[in-house]
């Protein structure tokens, strides 16, 4: 066992010998010890206690008598003749107790004092030399305390990555043995981010610890459960196959979603979570976390609070989410990005008013990259806020350029994500945009999605508040696919509401989507906002828009997304008498 930094050099000060036997072998001695045995220290490490003694029979009674008094709790303590290196004797009183406290078989710790010695200052010696054996199995401790605490999560108290490796190899080895099946749930909360920054990292602390004790008590006593991540937990169930895996994700779901009383308020929070089942996903730990990793995002993707198994189509996608993040990272740089723009016509007099700026990513080996699988990976990654800027300006100087050229006024309709609109900078650099550009705020309009302002309504309307004040304009995308209430929509302060697609594609056919559209359209037209319908790809669709009153279309019944040359073209036909 090795000393504590410093203990050495006390005991080597001290006029006591002081000894550590492991098995009656030396293994560590101070000075003093080895100087009344005649020896230098190096030549008694190893050395059995026998060599200490000339009659072996009577050290034999020696050691039967301290074993015994050892094993009854108690310290041994007796007047001894001990022989010198030289032959001479050595006449000591030994004071020998257990390193540990209960375990002799551990090791033993010798004092001894010459029989000369006062008893008074042996006494003294001895309280000194108990009290440096307490620091010692204080030191013992401590670190014993320190390995466990490295493997617990302590906020949680729930196992932490680390240790949930080594228990789930182990769990898994038996599975193998068994030829029994395993699951891994990966089990991460949604929208979590939005409790920290609204809420603070005090209640969101508090509603992870409420959270771990739901999903423990949710599970049986020899499954695994381990928080592996801010809001990411992960569970090993072992002797489980698709069927009790899918049947535990339920319970989890069902287990976790009741209120949260927490500083009292009651939150909610909703989780996904990926499943991957041993042997057939993977036959060790590093495998299946991935697996199940890549299943949870599959289940964040498609709106979350959902379970999906991994599949092999899910592996696939993730080696290209990884191969896209690395090109996402130098595409900027590479010029593999472009705008097209698709334009946004006047239901009434059939003119072009505005354009939306669709970003574009062409890469040489990847090749045409959709945006719905680009935009998430780059507010993944961090990249969303240099992209969007990036979008922003040059959708800014090709208005400008349009406008020299003599081409009408329009607007310029450019797409903000969640995470920008999170940025509080997000203003000054529209202004910085607009000035550099020689624009005016009212040619400016940015799109935003109804989920990405109902993330953070706080946030977002304070950000929109700072636009409209600017005088830019804002258009709430896929409008009707959200959860925003009319009170929400009114503090937006938004000015257009974009009806989304999946409305507009069945109006000629689907009464309820008929019924849908005209009654966006016609709260809208009472809070005072224009109305615009994307999607539009048939006359039916467009005659009953215009029946509605709705202000403004766009869809491939008027024009594909064009080229910034192919858009002036456009536009100067439709100018032709």
């Amino acid at each position: 066992m090795p000393l504590p930094d410093g203990l050495s050099a006390v005991l080597d000060a001290l006029p006591a010998g002081v000894a550590w036997l492991h098995e009656l072998r030396v293994q560590y001695c101070n000075a003093t010890f080895a100087g009344m045995l005649g020896h230098a220290v190096q030549d008694l490490l190893g050395l059995s206690s026998r060599a200490w003694h000339a009659d072996d029979t009577l050290w034999a009674g020696v050691e039967r008598r301290c074993a015994a008094a050892l094993l009854a709790g108690q310290v041994f303590e007796e007047a001894l003749t001990l022989q010198r290196q030289d032959g001479s004797a050595l006449r000591c009183h030994a004071r020998v107790r257990p390193l540990h406290a209960g375990r002799p078989e551990a090791g033993t710790v010798w004092l001894l004092t010459e029989a000369s010695q006062p008893t008074d200052r042996s006494d003294a010696l001895q309280q000194q030399v108990q009290a440096l054996q307490e620091q010692v199995a204080q030191y013992a401790e401590n670190a014993a305390r320190a390995r466990r605490q490295a493997d617990i999560d302590e906020l949680t108290n729930l196992p932490n990555r680390m240790l949930l490796a080594r228990d789930a190899a182990q769990a898994i080895a038996q599975a193998q043995a068994g030829h029994k099946p395993l699951a891994v749930l990966y089990l991460d909360l949604d929208r979590f981010k939005y409790v920290n920054d609204s809420l603070g990292h005090r209640v969101g602390d508090q509603l992870l610890v409420a959270l771990a004790q739901r999903l423990r008590s949710a599970v049986r006593e020899r499954d695994l459960v381990a928080r592996v991540g801010g809001d990411e937990f992960m569970l090993v169930l072992p002797d489980t196959d698709v069927h009790g895996a899918a049947h535990v994700a339920d319970k989890l779901m069902v287990r976790t979603a009741p209120v949260y009383d927490i500083a009292q308020r009651e939150l909610s929070i909703t989780s996904s979570i990926g499943i991957a089942i041993y042997p057939q996903d993977g036959e060790d730990f590093d495998m299946l976390t991935q697996r199940a990793d890549a299943a949870v995002h599959q289940a964040k993707r498609t709106g979350g609070s959902v379970y999906r198994f991994f599949t092999p189509a899910m592996q696939n996608e993730a080696v290209r989410a990884l191969a896209m993040e690395n090109a996402l990272r130098r595409a900027l740089e590479r010029q593999q990005f472009s705008l097209a723009f698709q334009p946004m016509v006047d239901l009434r007099s059939g003119q072009v008013t505005g354009v939306e700026a669709l970003l574009r990513w062409r890469h040489p080996e990847l090749g045409n990259v959709s945006p719905a699988e680009f935009i998430p990976l780059a507010e993944a990654c961090g990249l969303i806020g240099t992209l969007g800027e990036w979008a922003l300006r040059n959708a800014a100087f090709q208005l400008k350029a349009w406008r020299d050229r003599g081409l009408p006024a329009l607007t310029m309709a450019v797409n903000l994500s969640a995470m920008q609109l999170q940025q509080s900078e997000l203003p000054a650099l529209i202004d910085s945009v607009l000035h550099e550009a020689g624009l005016t705020p009212r040619d400016l309009e940015l799109e935003l999605t109804e989920g990405a302002a109902m993330q953070d309504p706080q946030r977002a309307i304070a950000v929109l508040q700072a636009l409209h004040q600017r005088g830019v304009r804002v258009s709430i995308d896929d409008f009707g696919t959200g959860h925003s209430s009319l009170s929400y929509l009114k503090r937006l302060q938004a000015d257009k509401l974009k009806i989304d697609q999946s409305f507009v594609r069945d109006i000629g056919v689907d009464a309820d989507d008929r019924a849908i559209v005209a009654a966006i359209i016609h709260m809208a037209s009472s809070l005072g906002l224009q109305t615009i319908a994307e999607g539009v790809e048939t006359e039916a669709q467009l005659r009953f828009l215009r029946q509605q009153g709705c202000d403004e279309a766009q869809g491939y019944l008027f024009s594909r997304p064009l080229s910034a040359a192919q858009l002036e073209a456009f536009v100067r036909d439709l100018q032709q008498p």
